[in-house]
């Protein structure tokens, strides 16, 4: 072989194996690189660091049970997808790519209303059946109904869990949104809530970001006497208005995401959520908001056990899973990783974020001596002092 040809050669193994990611931070650099400015601002943010583990050593961990249980299904490991919109524009086959990847692990997704899929569609496309373990998620709207016909479909389809998402009275001051705003092209829609043959040739702004983009109390002020858009989320809502409609409209679990404070899991609870979603919306809504990995702690010790408590975000490694089982988790959710997966390779990219993360909680579980889920305890973690040199148990 001549050495231009070996130098061909070489140079494409490095460049395949640059495309063949063995991280998420690998993952989060390709996506970067491939997505348009737009979609990217769109979807992209912030994670946090912190936590020490205290490994255990000595404790026959030869073989390691990664697997739990939630609301009666066993799950391979405690890791599924959050709902993520227009999941078309990031790649492959979107929410249809999403769900074959979760179903072919065995996990769940919870597919957001602003699905570019119709929820029956999705439902509908693993090849091994409908699964018993996907959740939709939606948003009460000033029109009840739409928001009632939704859920009525969810329930229908067969879909086990509604999560209603509490954050989002308004929409946060999303500041790459407002500079490079977001438009589905014409080949999308919101499959869940736009009729296709009805697109409007000139899209226009939702009652949502236009209360996002206004630049004035008088602007905002002004809108909000206006007629409200029947899709504009409900800012009226309170705790028994939410729960009592949303129970007279399904038999299904309520989950809440949104929850960031003990006080708020606690009515949760009093108000008959079945389970908690600690989540600040990926830091898209309120600036200055806590991780969920610090909210948790306090959320965790006020429900008591009594229902699931989830959390959603910064979740990239299966060192953090572990983590946040210690923290007293039940079950994590990632957005983005998933996201970045779907970006590299459609299902399949998706199925690689998983398997990322389920070997990486092994090895971890491995390393610091716990043979199974229920091993893991809040004495595996510390956090450095914050006077003198080493180590706190938590």
């Amino acid at each position: 072989m001549t050495a231009d040809k070996k130098d061909v050669e070489k140079g494409s193994q490095r460049s395949k194996a640059k495309d063949d990611p063995i991280t998420i931070a690998e993952l989060f650099s390709l996506a970067q690189r491939k997505l348009p400015k737009q979609i990217w601002d769109y979807y992209a943010s912030g994670s946090d660091e912190g936590l020490i583990i205290r490994p255990r050593i000595l404790r026959n961990v030869a073989t390691i049970d990664t697997s739990t249980s939630l609301f009666g299904y066993r799950y391979p490991f405690p890791v599924g997808i959050a709902p993520t919109a227009m999941q078309k524009l990031v790649g492959g086959h979107g929410e249809l790519d999403m769900a074959r990847a979760a179903a072919k692990i065995g996990t769940t997704i919870i597919l957001s209303t602003q699905s570019t899929t119709s929820l029956e569609d999705v439902i509908e496309a693993p090849p091994g059946g409908r699964p018993e373990n996907f959740w939709f998620q939606i948003y009460v709207s000033v029109d009840r109904e739409k928001s009632a016909s939704l859920v009525r479909r969810a329930e229908a389809a067969g879909y086990k869990a509604i999560v209603l998402t509490v954050d989002t009275p308004i929409l946060g001051n999303r500041i790459n949104e407002r500079k490079t705003p977001l438009a589905l092209p014409d080949h999308l829609h919101l499959a869940n809530i736009e009729d296709p043959n009805n697109k409007p040739k000139v899209p226009k702004p939702t009652m949502n970001r236009l209360f996002m983009d206004a630049r004035t109390a008088e602007e905002a002020y002004r809108l909000s006497q206006q007629a409200p858009s029947p899709t504009m989320n409900d800012a009226s809502l309170t705790w028994p208005e939410a729960m009592d409609w949303l129970r007279s409209q399904t038999s299904l679990k309520i989950i809440l995401k949104g929850i960031m404070t003990a006080e708020d899991a606690l009515l949760a609870i009093e108000h008959g959520a079945d389970g908690i979603v600690v989540s600040n919306h990926g830091g898209r809504q309120l600036d200055s908001v806590s991780s969920t990995i610090e909210a948790l702690p306090e959320v965790v010790a006020a429900v008591r056990g009594r229902v699931p408590v989830i959390l959603d975000g910064g979740i990239r490694r299966g060192s953090d899973v572990f983590k946040t089982l210690a923290l007293g988790a039940d079950f994590t959710l990632i957005g983005r990783p998933s996201l970045w997966g779907l970006s590299h390779s459609g299902q399949e990219g998706v199925e690689n974020v998983l398997n990322i993360l389920e070997r990486e909680l092994s090895r971890t579980m491995t390393l610091a001596g716990a043979k199974k889920v229920s091993d893991i305890r809040s004495g595996m973690l510390g956090v450095e002092k914050r006077e003198g040199f080493g180590i706190s148990r938590l």
